[in-house]
């Protein structure tokens, strides 16, 4: 019977040690191939200025593969828009993770920490500064773009809310989901459910993949947004840019 045992055993070895080895390899990175341009999208509230703000950010990133990166961030806090330049640096390890430091063109520092997906292509993250926001994606981007690299049809979700600006201002929530249907001379089609008429769009490009997005909603609100186009234009990362809203969209090819 102890001979039998040993046998079946050492017949599981193999077996258990086969199942290990994806596990083990899921979680691991080449930093050397993490290279390249990557757009992001960053939200939450922040206790950074002592008070709790809500703050959402959507830039995009270059890295050298040397450690080093640059780009551009679009950041809007406590109703607050701004856009500034960043330049920073970056370290990348084995076990997937990734750390990075930002410096505007103020002279501040931002910290971010993430886990990077086995290929490099995505990570998710948050601002490791006490109080940052928490909820980041980082996504690969193509070299460039065009409108011509908008799919047919995105289903989109819009979430946040507006922050009183000015006297007699009333703070209240945003919120949107449905569809959206570009076209060739970038005007956008929105619809949503529960039977409301379509209404109306546009959408500009840039060659950095960056985009500009205005939509009137059936709900009467007319929004501005700022976003960038990732994963081979599949998706599109957003933030409303009018002042006094802090918003969040994305845009997910269908």
């Amino acid at each position: 019977m102890i001979t039998t045992s040993i046998v079946a055993l050492a017949a599981t070895i193999p077996l258990a040690a086969a199942l290990a080895v994806p596990a083990c390899a899921a979680d691991a990175c080449d930093p050397a191939k993490l290279e390249g341009a990557y757009g992001f999208q960053l939200s939450g509230h922040t206790t950074i200025s002592a008070d709790s703000k809500p703050v959402v950010s959507v830039g995009r990133l270059v890295f050298d593969g040397h450690g080093v990166l640059s780009g551009y961030s679009s950041v809007n806090f406590a109703g607050y828009f701004l856009g500034n330049p960043v330049t920073g640096a970056y370290e990348a390890h084995d076990d997937c993770t990734i750390t990075w430091s930002l410096q505007d063109d103020s002279g501040a520092f931002q910290h971010f920490i993430g886990k990077l997906t086995p290929d490099n292509s995505s990570a998710e993250f948050h601002q490791s500064d006490p109080g940052g926001a928490q909820n980041g994606v980082l996504q690969k981007v193509a070299a460039q773009c065009s409108a011509a690299g908008l799919a047919p049809l995105y289903s989109f979700g819009i979430a946040g809310g507006t922050t009183p600006m000015n006297p007699g201002d009333v703070a209240r929530p945003i919120s949107a989901a449905g569809s959206v249907e570009p076209d060739a001379a970038g005007n956008l089609k929105i619809t949503v459910p529960g039977g409301a008429p379509p209404t109306a769009g546009t959408i500009t490009v840039d060659s950095d993949c960056f985009a500009q997005i205005s939509m009137a909603l059936p709900s009467g609100d007319s929004i501005n947004l700022r976003g960038i186009l990732v994963n081979g234009g599949k998706q599109i990362l957003a933030m409303q840019t009018d002042a006094g809203a802090t918003v969040t969209a994305k845009f997910n090819a269908k």
